[in-house]
């Protein structure tokens, strides 16, 4: 009896953060270079944006690239280009949906059963 291998997932992974910076560094900017820019002291906003999900700073850097932050960070977007909602803000805004489409109640958080 022989089994199927499992499928793998068909999205595309999160650009690893050393490939970023090398991108920007093959068109002569580098981090700091790119927070000047943008009238910053410190380029740490640009360093938090590689490895956590910072929008302002992903379009930036994708600027820069001239790519959609979607390219280089695809877990971090919806398939229509959207930001997902993260941490504090997805917990409440899913939830609010759930709660909407009568799937939860509002204030258990648990599913209601089909009558």
């Amino acid at each position: 009896m022989t089994t199927a291998a499992a499928k793998k997932a068909s999205h595309k992974p999160d650009w690893h953060p050393a490939d970023v910076v090398a991108e920007l560094r093959k068109k002569g900017i580098s981090l700091a270079g790119l927070a000047r820019a943008y009238g910053l002291t410190s380029s740490s906003a640009f360093s938090v944006a590689l490895v956590r999900s910072y929008p302002v700073c992903e379009q930036r850097i994708a600027d820069a690239l001239d790519r959609h932050p979607m390219e280089i960070w695809p877990s971090r977007y919806n398939a229509d280009g959207s930001i997902k909602p993260r941490g504090y803000r997805d917990v409440h805004i899913n939830a609010a949906a759930r709660v909407m489409k009568g799937k939860m109640t509002a204030a258990h958080g648990k599913q209601r059963k089909a009558a």
